[in-house]
């Protein structure tokens, strides 16, 4: 069990909310939240098959995406934090934004809620939670919300290759290849990459 987990209280949540996020790494773009709230006692048979969203192809993850929108008992929040928020208060501080925010979207509360996070990851502490290792491979809603955070954060970077084709963000998605650092040593920087993350290359 992770650190700082806290365990549900007697009785069955009327919620579980599984959380994950992606774009932690990349010199450009966004930090995104996906979180996916299923009512406590919903059959898990709609996530048959479902995986870590690294591990499905893009036609897989789009599939799941629609699903997982379209469920009648689920409902889904996607939160994006900017490069230049990221630089200013820090990646860490940014997931925190990102996840408050979504549990307000959400409309889930301390007294309804168990949140389930991938590793690393940290609800307010008023929620009862658990941080799991690997999660997004063990837990079907969690692997639900890397989903809906990758199709929404890749899809972004689709957009953002359009308005700054040079750097090629629709292949990378502003992750640090070699491409994209040769593109910033020979362009510069564009407004959505991250200063604090390319110090090295500029």
């Amino acid at each position: 069990m992770a650190r700082n987990a806290r365990q549900p209280r007697q009785g069955v949540p009327k919620y579980i909310v599984g959380i994950d996020e992606v774009g932690r790494g990349p010199l450009a773009g966004p930090l995104t939240v996906g979180l996916v709230r299923m009512p406590a006692k919903m059959p898990v048979a709609f996530f048959s098959g479902i995986r870590d969203s690294k591990k499905l192809t893009p036609k897989m993850r789009n599939e799941w995406f629609r699903d997982i929108k379209a469920h009648k008992t689920l409902a889904y929040a996607v939160i994006s934090i900017s490069a230049r928020d990221i630089d200013k208060h820090g990646i860490s501080r940014a997931a925190r934004v990102a996840i408050e925010r979504g549990l307000v979207k959400l409309a889930v509360s301390p007294a309804s809620s168990y949140i389930m996070l991938d590793a690393g990851l940290r609800a307010p502490r008023e929620f009862q939670q658990i941080s799991i290792i690997k999660g997004d491979e063990k837990i079907p809603v969690i692997a639900a919300a890397s989903i809906m955070a990758k199709v929404t954060r890749d899809r972004a970077m689709v957009r953002m290759h359009a308005k700054y084709p040079e750097y090629d963000f629709a292949s990378h998605k502003g992750y640090g290849t070699a491409a994209h650092a040769r593109a910033i040593k020979r362009f510069g920087l564009a407004k959505i990459h991250r200063v604090s993350f390319c110090s090295r290359f500029i």
